[in-house]
């Protein structure tokens, strides 16, 4: 079973950046993130495939946010630039054996979360 661990959240003025990173216990296929603001569903962010080559990213955050990964360190990395107010959510990193799935349904291991925070 896939263990993952989330961090790098934290406080940034709107303009600024942040990088996530997420450690895996266990070989994962499809590694991606997602994030939940209060009263809103979770919702699909980025994802990257195994040789980290093939990648999806949600409207909202193409050309800002960029999605890698570091097998030798089994470690995924969400680069955040030009953050947003509307940015701000609890972000979560999800490994799945499915290739690049943008549903919550598609993944089936989960981190605990980690709270971005961006301040106009």
């Amino acid at each position: 079973q896939v263990q993952l661990v989330e961090s790098g959240g934290g406080l940034v003025q709107a303009g600024g950046s942040l990088r996530l990173s997420c450690a895996a216990s266990g070989r994962a296929y499809t590694m991606a993130w997602f994030r939940q603001a209060p009263g809103k569903e979770r919702l699909f962010v980025a994802a990257i495939g195994w040789a980290g080559i093939s990648t999806n990213y949600a409207d909202s955050v193409k050309g800002r946010f960029t999605v890698s990964r570091d097998n030798a360190k089994n470690t995924v990395y969400l680069e955040m630039n030009s953050l947003k107010p509307e940015d701000t959510a609890v972000y979560y990193c999800a490994a799945s054996g499915r290739p690049l799935g943008m549903a919550t349904r598609n993944y089936d291991y989960w981190g605990q979360g980690t709270q971005v925070t961006v301040s106009s």
